[in-house]
């Protein structure tokens, strides 16, 4: 070989090590978090007991992180459950491998075994969450996720002088995994929670919480970002502070022009990023949450503390704000008609207008035949309350849909979930009390498989089955998505649609579909993978109100699913 082939040959050589020491250099600079998940003794109510953390903290442990950062979050399991970890409104972008819902994409890490989970950020930009995603673990392993702009980015708003995160969850007294475990084997609702609680404390409204009480001391004419995250199990929130506007800025980790308020109504799932500046005098002033809900709801308020600085008489009790009754559906939707995206130039939209894949998905509370053997369950007539999508109970299975997918294992899943339910009827004013509102012979794991990069419109309509109809935040994995329409009555195909959003409709990964009412959205399927969709109404999942995509593969490898770098045995 002659010199200059030799020195061609070198530089080639000197390139190509060169590609790999950067590789290696950027796969290192990926910060791994170590976290436990563990049992831990924490007194609320005037009780102990010993709860799921992560890390010893309720709430769990945040993370502060970049848009389009790559992290990863080793998980050990030292509990004695199965359990998953859900980045919820992560993308995940060709990564359903590290998504978590149990047995939809991974098989929970036992107890004393170790997963570690990969989170890949794209757009999202403002507040997200993480939480179990196994039976009720949520309840009390869940934290914020705070994804910042870019280096050298800033909001599009006047910077906050700082912020303070808002974290809404559910307390029971008792053990949360024997609740739904009764409940499922009898048919009957779950024991409400006892309290709502924020940033792990109930409040001064409740017995034993008076000096626990969370606080905030903020300084006089400075402007604070909330950071508001709904963690509670079953109901939807009010949330005010008394004497003070709110202004939202952000849903679910996306800009919308912004909201001058008094309250909002936050669903289970969804996150606000919302501005507050002490513009008051000085004083103590109460933050207050409560539900609103529709049918079967915990009726406790949850308070903490905006407490401003400097020297004055604090007030014998803080001002306390006027929360809308529990079922104002009027404040609803008032609140939710005011979403707009943002949809400036740094900051667009990209709204589907042409239309590939149609969906019409009826929302429902029903119940299924006792299968207690020589007894009657305790739903309704004796039967067990289940839930339903297009009149089909989603069955969870024993193997992870995503492994059965990739791996072609036969029996797990059917890849023939209903476009329409079978039933036709008048779905916001008939109660409908029939078991056959279900079809029995579709009960099961029916997925939706979908073309990569089709357009997906879905038109979620509430019903009134069982005279039970209440509002459900519906919740879809891998994507944000537009809610293009909004109303109440039966959704008309022709008259319906000429009311739709297609200039600045909000990018939301979570809807709250309206009681009695209708929603549609809009999406790309351009995330190849298995992604769950489901009501964030714990006990309606639980009962069987979910489905799953099959996002198939582009053409490319980059249009693909990632190869998994470990799959969790079953």
């Amino acid at each position: 070989m002659g010199f200059k082939n030799m020195s061609v040959l070198l530089q080639i050589l000197g390139f190509l090590l060169l590609q790999m020491f950067l590789l290696s250099k950027a796969a290192t600079n990926i910060t791994t978090y170590d976290w436990v998940l563990e049992e831990t003794s924490y007194t609320r109510l005037c009780s102990t007991k010993k709860i799921l953390t992560v890390n010893g903290q309720f709430p769990g442990p945040p993370l502060h992180l970049h848009k389009g950062e790559t992290v990863k979050v080793n998980v050990h399991n030292n509990g004695t459950y199965n359990v998953t970890i859900h980045w919820h409104g992560v993308k995940q972008p060709r990564n359903p491998w590290s998504d978590g819902p149990e047995y939809v994409a991974q098989c929970p890490i036992q107890a004393g075994k170790n997963y570690t989970y990969e989170i890949i950020l794209s757009d999202e930009e403002g507040t997200l969450w993480w939480h179990a995603h196994s039976d009720w673990t949520r309840a009390t392993v869940h934290g914020p996720i705070f994804v910042y702009p870019p280096e050298g980015k800033e909001y599009p708003f006047a910077h906050p002088d700082a912020e303070i995160p808002i974290v809404l969850a559910s307390w029971f007294k008792g053990d949360v995994m024997q609740i739904i475990k009764e409940a499922l084997a009898t048919g009957a609702e779950p024991n409400k929670s006892d309290a709502f609680t924020i940033n792990g404390q109930p409040g001064d409204t409740q017995p034993c919480s008076n000096t626990s009480m969370f606080r905030t001391v903020v300084d006089h004419g400075k402007t604070y970002l909330l950071r508001i995250i709904n963690a509670v199990m079953n109901e939807e929130m009010f949330f005010m502070v008394a004497n003070h506007k709110l202004t939202v800025v952000g849903i679910d980790a996306a800009y919308v022009k912004p909201i001058l308020t008094n309250y909002i109504m936050i669903t289970p799932g969804q996150t606000m990023d919302v501005l507050i500046t002490a513009n008051q005098s000085a004083s103590h002033y109460y933050i207050a949450a409560r539900a609103f809900a529709g049918v079967v709801y915990s009726n406790a308020t949850t308070t903490a503390v905006f407490q401003y600085s400097g020297n004055y008489t604090p007030p014998s009790s803080p001002a306390f704000p006027n929360l809308p009754d529990y079922n104002n559906s009027l404040a609803v939707t008032s609140f939710v008609r005011r979403f707009r995206a943002l949809a400036s130039t740094d900051h667009p939209i990209d709204v589907p207008k042409s239309i590939q894949t149609r969906l019409f998905v009826t929302i429902a509370v029903n119940t299924l035949p006792c299968e207690r053997q020589n007894s009657t369950c305790s739903g309704p007539n004796g039967d067990r309350l289940s839930a339903s999508l297009n009149n089909i109970t989603f069955y969870t299975p024993e193997t992870d849909i995503l492994q059965a997918y990739y791996k072609s294992i036969k029996g797990v899943y059917k890849g023939d979930f209903l476009d329409n339910p079978q039933y036709v009827f008048n779905y916001t004013a008939d109660p409908m009390y029939s078991d056959n509102y279900t079809m029995s012979n579709l009960n099961g794991t029916r997925v939706k498989i979908l073309d990569y990069n089709s357009t997906v419109e879905i038109v979620f309509q509430g019903t009134n089955v069982m005279n039970a109809s209440e509002n459900h935040p519906m919740h879809l994995h891998g994507f944000s998505f537009y809610l293009v329409g909004y109303g109440f009555g039966n959704f008309d195909e022709n008259k319906s649609p000429s009311g739709y959003n297609l200039v600045d409709p909000p990018e939301l990964n979570t809807i709250g579909v309206p009681k009695n009412g209708w929603a549609t959205i809009r999406f790309k399927a351009n995330n190849p993978g298995v992604w769950f969709m489901h009501c964030h109404l714990e006990r309606h999942s639980s009962w069987g109100m979910d489905t799953a995509f099959i996002v198939k593969n582009g053409p490319t490898r980059d249009t693909s699913m990632r190869p998994p770098h470990y799959i969790n045995p079953c």
